[in-house]
């Protein structure tokens, strides 16, 4: 079945190229295609195209339609070009000619449109919610090894004296500002297509903003054909937020393997999370991470996708468009479970906590007694050129005392403020407080 069929058959490998595996990525859209269709219906009702008795009905075939969609029974047979013609059919199949009725006032743009931004909204609070759970374990890590120190690194040198704590919660502050990507994203996709039909709008008197209301939207995308031409705009904001929550988490774990190989020793993973050579036996790979660092770093490459795709399109709906489910709704599975997987094997790192024992680090500490001198009265490029001057002769012998007191230092993390900033972007995502 096709929504557009004039009684007559299309070649038959035409059809497969275009429906492409719109088939099966359109199951993600089946109980927001249900939802987008109930309030469609009720506005129809509303304005006299339905009358009470039709709303009711077709109100209960959907209802049993979401049922079989929730128990995993709904399938889109192989003769139905997408989720909007199947839905139809069943209607029509189980309630007769009513069944045809639902597409009156809307085209299949604005009803893939709608169940996109239903899809694009809760898979992005999803995300939001499993980002949250990671930024939670940084941040009890953060909390529970402040003290333990660690070298910093600047160009990869030897720098000052950092902890543990300081560079756990670092990644968790700066998942909130991924957040931020993911909230403006859901801003994005939290406005209403419907109404707009085939991108410029109906000779019926659709109340917009009856829908708008009804599937639970901010406002309304009210130009009919900035409404279409938000296909695109929505998937770019997604990629955009894919591609910061992805290079977040790539960073993260390079610097996992490079504080996990022997030559830094930082840390440790217990041999049950990590992998073996077939001729080397002492190995202890960390491929959990690697796989984790290549699959988002391929994840970045979203956004390269979605722009290419949409680079230039003319006005009105394209059938490029559709390509965008091939990108973006495999991208947001796979960072699900990138993120899921890093919270999961951080509860199991261990943190060695007598790293700056050892002598190759006693140039960490250079600045400290440079900023001692100073606080004893020594100016400050004296100070430096006479620590400068130990070091070039190798008399240098360190202070190991490190006093950070400062907001967002060694000794001050603020924890609790950057909960706070990620509190209040979360609650831009669930502004009830629903949040898991």
């Amino acid at each position: 079945m096709k929504l557009w069929d004039k009684g007559f058959d299309i070649d038959a490998w035409v059809e497969r190229f275009t429906v492409g595996d719109d088939r099966r990525l359109d199951l993600a859209l089946a109980r927001h295609d249900v939802e987008g269709s109930m309030a469609h219906i009720r506005m129809l009702e509303s304005i006299g195209l339905l009358t009470a008795d039709e709303l009711t009905a077709l109100l209960g075939g959907l209802r049993q339609i979401a049922d079989e969609i929730e128990r995993g029974q709904f399938v889109i047979e192989p003769d139905v070009e997408d989720i909007h013609s199947q839905v139809e059919l069943l209607l029509t199949r189980r309630l007769g000619d009513v069944g045809k009725k639902i597409h009156s006032g809307r085209s299949r743009n604005d009803q893939v449109l709608v169940d996109l931004k239903l899809f694009y909204r809760d898979a992005l609070r999803t995300l939001a919610e499993h980002v949250r759970h990671l930024f939670d374990r940084l941040q009890s890590l953060s909390e529970a090894h402040r003290g333990t120190l660690m070298p910093g690194y600047t160009h990869l040198q030897v720098a000052t004296p950092s902890s543990f704590g300081l560079w756990l919660g670092a990644y968790a502050e700066t998942l909130v500002d991924d957040v931020r990507l993911i909230a403006a994203a859901y801003d994005t996709a939290n406005q209403n297509p419907l109404g707009s039909a085939a991108g410029y709008g109906s000779s019926f008197p659709l109340d917009r903003e009856m829908t708008t209301r009804l599937l639970g939207f901010e406002s309304l995308h009210y130009n009919a054909i900035a409404a279409q031409m938000s296909r695109g705009k929505t998937e770019r904001a997604t990629a955009c937020a894919i591609n910061a929550v992805a290079s977040t988490l790539a960073r993260l774990a390079m610097d996992i393997c490079m504080f996990n190989c022997q030559n830094f020793g930082f840390i440790t993973l217990p041999k049950e999370y990590t992998t073996g050579s077939s001729i080397m036996p002492h190995k202890k790979n960390p491929d959990v991470w690697e796989i984790l660092r290549g699959r988002c770093n391929r994840l970045q490459s979203v956004i390269n996708e979605v722009s290419l795709l949409t680079t230039n399109l003319p006005l009105g709906y394209n059938r490029d468009l559709q390509l965008l489910k091939d990108i973006t709704f495999p991208a947001l599975t796979d960072l699900l479970q990138c993120v899921d997987m890093a919270e999961f094997m951080l509860r199991h790192i261990e943190v060695n906590g007598h790293i700056l024992d050892n002598p190759i680090y006693d140039h960490l500490f250079t600045v400290e007694d440079v900023n001692r001198l100073v606080l004893s009265g020594v100016p400050f490029r004296e100070a430096y050129r006479q620590v400068g001057a130990q070091v070039e002769a190798g008399t240098y012998r360190p202070n190991r005392t490190v006093a950070h007191t400062h907001l967002g230092s060694i000794g001050n993390l603020a924890t609790g403020r950057i909960a706070e900033k990620m509190s209040r972007v979360m609650a831009r995502l669930f502004p009830s407080g629903e949040e898991d």
